[in-house]
């Protein structure tokens, strides 16, 4: 979490680099990249991360005047310490002070050589774990928001369902109605699992009924509700018609080729019923033998 923001800057100082500071050549790609980030990389989270990592504060102390990262912290600050006017007050006038001046330990030349490169060895969490003791509160918040991790398991379940109606074929569905089918039949699958759970009244935190929500730990495990999507949307998006005039073709030819197979087939049983052994009976020694012994015990 520290490092998207931060990273997301020097993205666009490199583009800038490539285009030779052009602005009239760079500037639409940055929108667009503005575009795609807005409300998605640039949440208070990510601005409080890049502020308290200290591998780009300590690199660039300008970072503090930057009054859209200092809103974000702000905001933040809110966020941790809610209806707690003392505490956000230290966190912000006092120890972020501390931090931004590189006063006690955050002065030291080994605070600094520690984030002075991003490697393996950097860990921003154990950087403020080590140097962070002079302010508890805003090392408390920088941990638990440097140790966030970026994951894209969020929208797995959202690209499964693009997947299921966006093939591999030509798609000729315009993007606003994609995105209204993927809208309804996301929706849709959820509020059918909140309804067999309702309907189920499984607690789904309890080990003794994990079989039946295994829907909340695996995609799609308790899903039994066929696709709402109908042949004339699927042929839509092909580009494809739907001939039905194709499945009676189609049906005799599977059935030629079973006869085929048919006629060459002879199952097992046949065979040993065509196969036939004559073998001489031995039970009347056997009984014979058997007497004897009797008689002459």
């Amino acid at each position: 979490m520290g490092f998207v923001y931060g990273e997301l800057l020097r993205a666009k100082e490199e583009i800038k680099m490539a285009f030779k500071d052009q602005e009239a050549h760079y500037r639409p790609i940055l929108d667009i990249v503005d575009g795609k980030a807005r409300d998605r990389l640039d949440s208070p989270l990510h601005l409080a991360g890049y502020l308290l990592n200290p591998y780009y504060t300590y690199a660039n102390s300008s970072i503090e005047n930057d009054n859209v990262v200092m809103d974000g912290f702000f905001t933040c600050v809110e966020v941790f310490f809610p209806d707690d006017i003392q505490t956000q007050s230290l966190v912000t006038n006092v120890e972020l002070h501390k931090y931004l001046k590189k006063e006690g330990g955050f002065g030291r030349s080994l605070a600094k050589a520690g984030c002075a490169q991003n490697d393996d060895n950097y860990n921003p969490v154990l950087w403020w774990n080590i140097y962070g003791n002079l302010v508890p509160k805003l090392q408390s918040m920088a941990k638990r928001i440097l140790a966030l991790t970026t994951s894209s398991s969020g929208c797995e379940r959202n690209w499964s369902t693009f997947e299921g109606i966006h093939t591999k074929k030509r798609n000729r569905l315009d993007t606003t109605r994609l995105n209204n089918l993927v809208y309804v039949q996301f929706n849709a699958k959820i509020l059918n699992k909140k309804r067999r759970m309702k309907e189920r009244n499984v607690d789904v935190l309890l080990a003794c009924e994990a079989t039946m929500a295994q829907g909340w730990i695996v995609d799609g495990g308790d899903e039994d509700v066929d696709s709402d999507l109908t042949s004339d949307v699927v042929g839509e998006g092909s580009g494809l018609g739907v001939d039905s005039s194709l499945e009676p073709r189609r049906s005799s030819r599977i059935q030629e080729i079973r006869e085929l197979h048919e006629d060459d087939f002879v199952s097992d049983e046949e065979e040993e019923d065509e196969m036939t052994f004559e073998f001489d009976s031995d039970e009347e020694g056997v009984l014979e033998g058997y007497g004897e012994e009797e008689f002459e015990d």
